[in-house]
């Protein structure tokens, strides 16, 4: 059993590492942003999540400046208002891995990364072409939280793109048909590879799988 005084004593990225896998299994995506010059920038990222669906917002934490690094996401963000999530592949997930390195700004990640860009209309942030799940996100609030200096940011999804054969009969996506990868801790990228799914759960009645 661990203490807040054991994890206060951890060197930071132990201690990083350790708590990075507290969650367990989480959602992987890429992050396109722009600035006002459309300079791009691509990042991986798994804070994020579902915060309503009337209307439909999605949700991601991200962290402050550091002396190790820029945060050209965020800027990206509250300067353009905009973002898009796109899914990768486990074959790319090596690249997807690398759009995490502190590069500088005036080098994009797309680029670097062997990631390209696709624009769509009505989308003023960069989309990653050809991924099978892309979505558009316009900033509708921004909330610093002062309990560790990250910033929590809240989009409406205005752009939804997927293959229509995941789309399943009752709305759901299927990700594992669509082979969006998820993650563990920090660097452990994951395919599922098998799943079950119940109905909606009621008093009294046995879980009934779909």
């Amino acid at each position: 059993m661990l203490s807040p005084s054991d994890l206060s004593a951890m060197e930071r990225t132990p201690r990083a590492m350790l708590i990075n896998s507290l969650p367990g299994y989480k959602p992987a995506m890429l992050v396109g942003t722009c600035n006002s010059k459309r300079l791009t920038n691509l990042a991986i990222i798994t804070s994020h999540f579902h915060l309503g669906s009337n209307p439909p917002l999605l949700a991601l934490i991200l962290r402050p400046s550091s002396g190790r690094s820029e945060r050209h996401t965020l800027a990206n963000i509250l300067e353009n208002k905009s973002w898009t999530l796109n899914s990768f592949t486990l074959k790319e997930s090596a690249m997807a891995h690398q759009t995490s390195a502190p590069y500088p700004r005036d080098e994009s990640e797309f680029n670097t990364c062997g990631f390209p860009v696709e624009w769509q209309e009505g989308v003023t942030s960069p989309f990653v072409e050809g991924a099978a799940l892309q979505v558009g996100c316009e900033f509708r609030e921004h909330h610093p939280l002062d309990i560790n200096g990250t910033h929590l940011l809240i989009g409406e999804v205005t752009h939804l793109s997927f293959p229509q054969e995941a789309h399943r009969c009752d709305g759901s996506l299927d990700l594992m048909h669509m082979g969006v990868v998820t993650i563990s801790g920090l660097d452990t990228y994951l395919l599922p590879s098998t799943s079950q799914r119940f109905a909606a759960a009621e008093i009294d009645v046995a879980p009934r799988r779909l």
